[in-house]
């Protein structure tokens, strides 16, 4: 299935009924009076998150969306039937935006969370309605109010406890599938990495959910490679995990570059709890590797983790220090209900 997570849609709400104008004419009735039905209320456009869905490919095949419009009012009292209203699914973790992109309108962070983008117009009042003391045969009656229409945008963020950052080839992939049931495409050239993908991880009894998302490159932030759009997947976690590649020409260069991506991105990333570990030493000489970890110590202030994603090597390390920070993260009941359609957890450690 392909991943989407932003999608553009059109919505309007349903137009209300108009009122209706007639008179009871019936023999031997003399006085019949007025009996022109009121018109049904228009159905509402409503966006509900459910179970189930982990992207937004619905909406790249079908961008509109109209609710029922309510009935036209009719004689002898009978008012018009309100409008069906439509529904529109998406996953837990879906933020939807005004046409400006800018403008939040809701963010879904619970599952069965429901919201009304647009209400349905109003039914128009049949001449019935007017019927008084001093007015006892109205002739007039009001038309439906119209429906809502606008454009929204739907911009979907995964909802994970743990984040995984840094260069393309950096090892992120092979660390993602060794810790959980996740198979992510790993191959040994820059960008393998084309979409964000989750895994369960089960680490001494405690479970918690782990993003990995596309590299970044120095310019991301300007639309460089694959820009830094998708560090919109990482915004709700609680802790990032840094990975840098012991292989690369300088440890530390590496570290400043994804570093100063995610200060220049919006999200405050550069805020967040942030665990710094060097992978790949498997594949470095000692000395190498004494000398990219001083390097990666002084650009990051404190002292980096080893690890090998490839032999496992210091990945236990890794997890034990991600779920001391976790701990008892409030979002991991609902980042596993939305990761479980992607991987099953693997027990670990």
């Amino acid at each position: 299935m392909k991943f989407l997570d932003e999608a553009k849609v059109y919505i309007r709400s349903g137009d209300g009924g108009n009122g209706c104008v007639a008179f009871r004419r019936e023999k031997f009735i003399e006085f019949g009076g007025p009996s022109g039905g009121n018109g049904g209320r228009g159905g509402d456009v409503i966006i509900e998150s459910v179970d189930g869905l982990n992207t937004l490919i619905d909406y790249r095949y079908q961008q509109h969306f109209k609710a029922q419009k309510g009935g036209n009012g009719m004689g002898k009292d009978r008012h018009g039937a309100n409008g069906k209203s439509i529904v529109l699914k998406v996953p837990v973790g879906t933020q939807v935006f005004d046409e400006d992109r800018e403008t939040l309108l809701h963010d879904f962070t619970e599952l069965g969370e429901k919201f009304v983008l647009a209400k349905g117009g109003n039914g128009g009042f049949g001449n019935a309605h007017f019927k008084s003391s001093t007015n006892r045969a109205p002739r007039n009656a009001n038309p439906g109010a119209p429906g809502e229409e606008r454009w929204i945008w739907l911009r979907l963020k995964l909802i994970a406890d743990a984040g995984l950052v840094g260069l393309p080839n950096a090892g992120k992939s092979t660390f993602l599938s060794v810790v959980s049931a996740a198979k992510p495409k790993i191959a040994d050239y820059p960008f393998t990495t084309l979409h964000p993908q989750l895994g369960v991880v089960n680490y001494g009894g405690r479970e918690f959910v782990l993003a990995d998302i596309p590299g970044l490159i120095e310019g991301a932030h300007e639309g460089a490679g694959l820009g830094d759009r998708f560090l919109g997947h990482v915004e709700r976690c609680r802790v990032l995990l840094h990975l840098i590649d012991a292989t690369s020409e300088h440890a530390g260069k590496a570290y400043k570059t994804v570093r100063t991506e995610l200060e220049a991105y919006e999200g405050q990333l550069a805020d967040k709890i942030e665990i710094v570990a060097l992978n790949k030493i498997d594949a470095v000489t000692p000395d190498e590797l004494k000398k990219q970890k001083d390097r990666l110590k002084r650009a990051a202030k404190k002292t980096p983790l080893l690890l090998s994603g490839a032999t496992g090597e210091g990945v236990q390390d890794a997890l034990a220090a991600l779920v001391e920070v976790i701990g008892e993260a409030p979002v991991s009941n609902k980042a596993k209900a939305q990761a479980e359609p992607w991987a099953t957890p693997v027990p670990q450690g």
